[in-house]
């Protein structure tokens, strides 16, 4: 494959970080952090008018065109600012999903808004104790030409916040996706590590129309490899940033006469984190390109996140343990990449579940 990004890409993602730059500020992250949710609407609208949302998303929603990579173009930038927006869970994946499977209907009423920042979209794909998001724990019966949900889905991002939630359940003939919206639905927010607001949502009781049906286990198969590749490319981002923060301090920061950066020992850990935050962008980028092409990509997809879970941990320790005091300080930018880092590296299965899934690949 051919690594080197497209015009479109360095496009996108040169106008988003002027952007991040010029609104996301230490102060202002403390000021949203204050809030209920992790959420800059603000800084929502502004990306909606510069045309963020819509540029990576399909014509037939008023999107720009382009697609997948120029997503995770978008996904870097974000996770190099720790952005408080909604990007991958509303427009990677439920957005995009709606705009590929979804009816006429269905993109004029959640995907067109959703590409103008009027609507914010997620998806929920992870349930408490359910090893396997391809076969939800949560189901869906059909009763006089209705569908009732039962269960409940965990973890869900944005979902206090969200106006429609995709939500797959199993059904006898196998897994559907459903399209409800959140006021139908009991939502409880969950504090997560990042200081985020993510919702556990109660489905008993929920009944919803054929119109609300997305698709069955080609649409969840979908959703999963297309967020799962957009949680490796914020990785990158928060990677990236945060090894670049690390070097600038032990360049600046002087002990016995001497920055820290010129020690051996400091030197091989910055120039491993180095190696590591290389290795998740190449195997970012391999997978994301076979996932775009329409190509067989279980396995790169599943050796991206390895990397972004294994090597996240190694290079959001390394940044703490060079600053030193100050590395778990709150008040100090650094801590928001440490916790950002450990986040994406449980999203959607950590090192271990992505190696049980490489090992299942090679035994089949």
């Amino acid at each position: 494959m051919d690594f080197t990004l497209t015009e479109a890409q360095d496009d996108l993602a040169d106008l988003t970080r002027r952007i991040l730059d010029d609104h996301v500020t230490n102060e202002r992250l403390r000021e949203v952090e204050r809030g209920e949710d992790r959420f800059d609407r603000a800084l929502w609208t502004q990306l909606s008018a510069a045309e963020v949302l819509s540029a990576a998303l399909p014509e037939s929603v008023g999107g720009g065109g382009f697609g997948l990579l120029e997503q995770c173009s978008v996904l870097i930038e974000l996770g190099r600012a720790v952005a408080p927006v909604p990007y991958l869970s509303s427009i990677t994946a439920a957005a995009s999903a709606i705009a590929r499977f979804g009816t006429d209907q269905q993109r004029l009423r959640w995907a067109a808004p959703a590409a103008r920042g009027e609507l914010v979209l997620t998806a929920a794909l992870t349930e408490e104790h359910n090893p396997d998001p391809r076969v939800p724990a949560s189901r869906a019966e059909q009763h006089d030409g209705e569908w009732r949900l039962t269960g409940s889905k965990t973890g869900v991002p944005a979902g206090a916040v969200a106006d429609l939630v995709l939500v797959p359940a199993s059904t006898p003939d196998g897994p559907r996706v459903f399209l409800v919206e959140r006021d139908r639905l009991s939502v409880q927010r969950q504090r997560v590590v990042d200081g985020d607001s993510e919702a556990w949502l109660d489905l008993d009781g929920v009944r919803v129309g054929e119109d609300r049906v997305l698709g069955g286990a080609e649409v969840l198969d979908w959703l999963l490899t297309r967020t799962t590749v957009g949680v490796c490319a914020h990785q990158v981002g928060v990677l990236s940033r945060a090894l670049e923060l690390t070097s600038d301090h032990a360049r600046e920061r002087v002990q016995f006469g001497r920055p820290i950066g010129t020690f051996q020992a400091v030197a091989q850990r910055l120039a491993d984190a180095f190696i590591d935050v290389e290795a998740a962008r190449l195997t970012l980028w391999q997978a994301a390109w076979r996932v775009a092409e329409g190509l067989p990509s279980a396995e790169e997809v599943a050796t991206a996140k390895f990397w972004a879970a294994d090597a996240g941990h190694r290079v959001a320790h390394t940044a703490v343990h060079v600053h030193g005091g100050v590395g778990i300080d709150l008040d100090h930018p650094l801590h928001r990449y440490f916790v950002a880092a450990k986040r994406n590296e449980f999203t959607l299965g950590g090192a271990e579940a992505q190696l049980g899934r490489l090992g299942d690949a090679l035994a089949g």
